[in-house]
């Protein structure tokens, strides 16, 4: 038997929909965010925030419509989200490290302080 989109149930189209727009508009906060921001250092928050939430609407509106379409649970877009909820913070995290070193070495002026430590 083959689905449609047209055979999906009204009340979980609506919920389906729900889930697409909030990943969506957390997506594009993030890329605002990224795009507006004006140092390196706080732009690079935006899009950690918005690829980790956004990916889980949209992932929950997946999860949701391929399961009813399947006539099964189907979670192994779960395994998505978990990859990018991990890694993207990891990795927006080692190159703010790597920023923050090279512009310590180069002693530029508007790197953020050390926390914690008076500085001379």
């Amino acid at each position: 038997m083959t689905y449609s989109a047209a055979d999906t149930p009204v009340w979980l189209a609506l919920f389906i929909a729900f889930f697409i727009l909030v990943g969506a508009g957390l997506a594009l906060i993030g890329a605002i965010g990224f795009a507006r921001l004006p140092t390196f250092y706080e732009r690079i928050h935006a899009p950690t925030l918005s690829t980790s939430w956004g990916t889980g609407g949209i992932m929950t509106a997946s999860i949701l419509f391929f399961s009813v379409a399947g006539g099964r649970l189907i979670v192994h877009e779960v395994l998505i989200g978990v990859f990018i909820t991990v890694t993207t913070p990891v990795t927006l995290m080692l190159l703010a490290r790597a920023a923050l070193y090279r512009d310590r070495f180069e002693r530029n002026p508007d790197v953020p302080r050390r926390s914690g430590r008076v500085e001379p």
